[in-house]
Parts: structure tokens; C-alpha cells; sequence
């Protein structure tokens, strides 16, 4: 070709590229309307020194625009995808299903449904299953799995390249209830003879105080609770329950943080800061901690702190067995240094054990630590001995003499005539107390039905000791000592020179010990 005719060529394109750029701007009104900056029609009419002058930047606009409405489509073509699909790094009850399809994650969970096992997780360790199965178990779709995929925010999407979702979904599942009963029925858990009760916490004793003892767990099946949980569990689509945990089991009504168990715990504590130390003159007892200890209980199931009162009781019982001295045989040391064993008469030691029941626990409840006697009905002079002491009144009746000792020495002493036991009045041993003393009695027999007396006898000193027998001057006695009381022996008094009964009422008073022995 020549030249000049390449040179023609080359300028008919050029201007028919021109005439395009002209057309296609004056077709495509969104970038400036066809028109020029100053408002007048474009033509295709090239200016000298600016034939092309902003065609580079309309071309990066047209194809930033063509991009950003690919892009569009393309971002909100994924939202519309991830309507029936799960998005990026989605998992769902634990197992991964991103970019899953609705139709995908439920034939996985319909395969799950059919191999589904319940584990039942017990107290003591043990586990049993429920097989679904067994139950005529199955999958029960519904909506709920497109409802989670719809319902995920969609417009968002590329979130979840950054952030990981983690749903919990409830597995639609339909069962037989009538085999789930009987299923329940068969398991060893149910079965009584495998049922344990739960036991309280409560406060026990040891190392010198009361802890609490934890409470225990039982086996024993709340049933309303159980069935709640397994139904719970099985709708839920759980692979396990934790009987415990789900409280299924009857529990106890007190634990070891219970306000009534660590309450009861230090009323206990406060009785073992008592200490109880009977006085009974040279010998001491005395109820200390340990003792009490063996005597507080626990209710477990009221938690109230109580006594073992029978125990508190026998404890009372033996005290007064050991120590009392009344209605008993005792040793008795003569003025002439003979030992002896005194029978009969009302005097000596008699514990009044209901009033020391009562006090004894009084004391305790206050946590006293006291030393005392313990609560009398009777009381004699001393716990030694005879318990007469070291001033009374001694009778002999085997050699007729008496003898009045004060503050462990004789004072008085003289020949007697006891009561004559050849008529039946002899005088009885034993050990008793004066009861009082007075001047210028008469004495009197039994009264007879004329209204007179089997006897009166007129006396200056009168000092009775055991009912109608006692000390008083006899001046009718011609003598006194020796066998005398055999022949003319009195009612059972104790016959006195007149001179030796003023001496003795000057000596004795009302609670001094007699001691009449032979």
C-alpha cells in the first residue's frame, strides 16, 4: 500500500474511534447527561490540542461502576445462598456444617436420631442407657433446622469468615411414650432394692468436739424430677444426663452449710464447756465433756439438739446408788473402838433424783462449771462412816450404856435401861435423828376404847428420837445397866438417871444422830 494511502487509513480510524466515543457518551446519560461541562450537546467534533481530553477518566469510572455492580451482585448473591445454607466456620451442636445445605445437616441429624443412645450418669458411679430404639425414636424435622439457616444474618455473611458461630440446636425428635415408660420401668435405678436414702449432714463428736458430717446422696428417685429430665433429655436430643446434677434424687433436707445444722453444731460445742463436780466430802464425780458428749443427740431429720435423758437418768441413779446412805446397813466405830454394822432407822443421804435430773441439765445448758452437792432429800452429817459425824448420841444396846459424843469426843456417857424385848419392846437398832426436845412430858400408851391410855408417865426431860422412843429420865428404875432391860425394860425409850437426861438435853438438839446398835 502506498503511503499516502496509510496515512488516509489511519486517519479514517482515528476519527471513527472519535465518532464512538462521541455516540457512546451521548447513549450512556449517567455520566454527565450527554452534555458538556457548560451544559452544551457533545458533538463529534475534535478540538485542536484536546482531542481526548477526559475519555481516560469517563473509561475508570465506567468500569468502576461495572465492577461495583458485580460486586453487589455477587455479595448479596451469597446472602441469598446462605438462605438454605450455613455459613463459613458454623457449627451446630458441636459438629461443623459450613456451607452445608439445609437438606445436608438434616439427613446428618435424621442418622444421628436413628443410632441415639441416653446415657444416664447416677450417683454411686453407675451408668445406664436408654437406646432410642427401644423407644421408637425418630426424627422429627419440622422447620426448625431452615428456620436456624433463615434465620441467620444473612446481609453479614462475611463476618462469618472472621468470627466462628457456635449453635445449639434443639433436634426435632418424636418417640413412642408408652415404650419410654416401660424402657424407664426396667432400669436398675428404679428398681427399690437398688434405692439408698439421702442422709442429713448433722454434728457428730470427735477429737473433743462436734463437726458436722457431710450429708450423702442417696439413690432413692424422685420420680416426677427423673421423667422431667429424661423427657427433657431426649427431646433436647442429649446424649447424657447427670442424675445428680438434674436433681432426681430425693436430697437431704440439711447439708453442711445448713443454717440449722452449723446452729445445732455450736449449741452442742456450748454444753461440752460445761463441768458438773459433785462434792460428797472426801470423794469427788465429777461430769465433764466427755460425759456430756455421750448424753447430747442430734435429730437428723428435725435437727434439734437434744438429751439422751434415760442415759442422764441411769447416770443419777447409779450416784445415788453409791452415795446414799438411808434405809441402809452402816459401819459404824463405837466409842469403845468397836466396828459394827448398824441396820435400820431413817437417817443418812437420800438424793432427790428428778430435782439433780433437772438441775444437772440446767447446768449443762448454761455451760457452768460448778462443784456442788447434788440435790438431797435427806441429809446426814457426814459421807464418812455412819455419816452421824463427830457429835451424836450412841445407845449400846448389847452392854446397856450410853454415850454422847461432841466434836469427836465422849462427854457424857452413862448405864441405861432399854426397852424389855421379853414383852416384845425391845428397843430397835438403827441410826435416826432427835427430833426435838422438851421439858415436863407425859408419856402415854395406846389409847384403849374408854378413852384412857395403857399407860401415862409423867417425865422432866423428853427427847424422842424414832417416833414415840427416846431419851428421858426414869426415876422409877432402881437401877440402871446390866440385864436390868430384861426384866424391867421400858416401852422401847431409852431409860436415864435424872441427873445424866438434864446433862444430855443441855448437850443435844433437834437433827443430832442417835445411833442405837448392838
Amino acid at each position: 500500500m502506498a503511503k499516502n494511502d496509510k496515512r488516509k487509513k489511519k486517519k479514517a480510524d482515528q476519527e471513527d474511534l472519535d465518532v464512538f466515543y462521541v455516540d457512546d457518551i451521548e447513549k450512556n446519560d449517567f455520566f454527565n447527561g450527554g452534555k458538556d461541562g457548560d451544559g452544551t450537546k457533545k458533538t463529534g467534533v475534535k478540538e485542536q490540542g484536546g482531542k481526548k481530553k477526559g475519555s481516560l477518566g469517563k473509561k475508570l469510572l465506567l468500569t468502576f461502576g461495572i465492577f461495583t455492580m458485580l460486586s453487589a451482585g455477587a455479595y448479596f448473591g451469597m446472602a441469598m445462598f446462605f438462605n438454605s445454607h450455613f455459613m463459613f466456620d458454623t457449627k451446630i451442636n458441636g459438629v461443623d456444617f459450613s456451607l452445608k445445605e439445609v437438606s445436608e445437616v438434616e439427613n446428618y441429624m435424621k442418622k444421628q436420631v436413628a443410632d441415639y443412645t441416653l446415657t444416664l450418669e447416677e450417683s454411686d458411679g453407675s451408668r445406664e442407657v436408654i437406646k432410642g430404639a427401644d423407644i421408637g425414636i425418630k426424627y422429627n424435622s419440622g422447620e426448625s433446622i431452615r428456620q436456624l439457616a433463615e434465620g441467620q444474618q444473612k446481609l453479614f455473611w462475611i463476618k462469618s469468615l472472621l468470627e466462628p458461630t457456635e449453635i445449639e440446636a434443639k433436634i426435632g425428635v418424636k418417640y413412642d411414650a408408652a415404650k419410654l415408660d416401660e424402657t424407664i420401668s426396667s432400669l436398675k435405678c428404679m428398681d427399690e432394692e437398688n434405692q439408698t436414702s439421702s442422709k442429713n449432714a448433722y454434728p457428730a463428736f470427735k477429737d473433743g468436739r462436734f463437726d458436722v458430717v457431710p450429708e450423702v446422696l442417696g439413690t432413692k428417685i424422685e420420680t416426677e424430677k427423673f421423667m422431667a429430665a429424661v423427657t427433657e433429655a431426649i427431646n433436647g436430643f442429649q446424649d447424657s444426663v447427670n442424675l445428680a446434677e438434674k436433681d432426681c434424687y430425693i436430697l437431704p433436707k440439711y447439708v453442711s452449710d445448713s443454717k440449722e445444722v452449723l446452729e445445732a453444731a455450736a449449741k452442742m460445742n456450748s454444753y461440752l464447756g460445761a463441768q458438773v463436780t459433785y462434792d460428797f466430802g472426801s470423794k469427788t464425780e465429777v461430769v465433764d465433756s466427755a460425759t456430756i458428749a455421750d448424753w447430747v443427740k442430734i435429730n437428723k431429720k428435725k435437727m434439734k439438739v437434744s438429751f439422751k435423758k434415760e442415759d442422764v437418768k441411769e447416770y443419777i441413779k447409779k450416784l445415788a446408788e453409791k452415795y446414799d446412805t438411808k434405809y441402809k446397813p452402816k459401819k459404824f466405830t463405837t466409842a469403845d473402838g468397836d466396828s459394827v454394822t448398824v441396820e435400820g432407822g431413817s437417817y443418812g443421804w437420800l438424793m432427790d433424783q428428778d430435782t439433780e435430773y433437772e438441775k444437772l441439765l440446767d447446768d449443762i445448758k448454761k455451760g457452768k462449771v460448778v462443784t456442788r452437792e447434788p440435790s438431797f432429800k435427806s441429809k446426814a452429817a457426814s459421807h464418812d462412816g455412819a455419816g452421824v459425824g463427830s457429835t451424836y448420841a450412841e445407845v449400846d444396846l448389847t452392854d446397856q450404856h450410853m454415850y454422847f459424843i461432841k466434836d469427836g469426843k465422849v462427854v457424857l456417857e452413862t448405864d441405861v435401861v432399854t426397852g424389855n424385848p421379853n414383852k416384845g419392846n425391845a428397843t430397835p437398832q438403827g441410826v435416826y435423828t432427835l427430833s426435838y426436845k422438851t421439858r415436863n412430858a407425859t408419856l402415854r400408851g395406846e389409847k384403849k376404847a374408854d378413852g384412857t391410855y395403857s399407860y401415862e408417865t409423867p417425865v422432866k426431860y423428853w427427847m424422842p428420837f424414832n417416833g414415840g422412843i427416846g431419851f428421858h429420865d426414869a426415876n422409877w428404875q432402881s437401877s440402871f445397866g446390866g440385864d436390868r432391860y430384861k426384866s424391867h425394860g421400858s416401852h422401847g425409850c431409852i431409860n436415864m438417871p435424872e441427873e445424866k437426861a438434864k446433862k444430855l438435853y443441855s448437850l443435844i438438839s433437834a437433827g443430832i444422830p442417835v445411833v442405837c446398835h448392838y
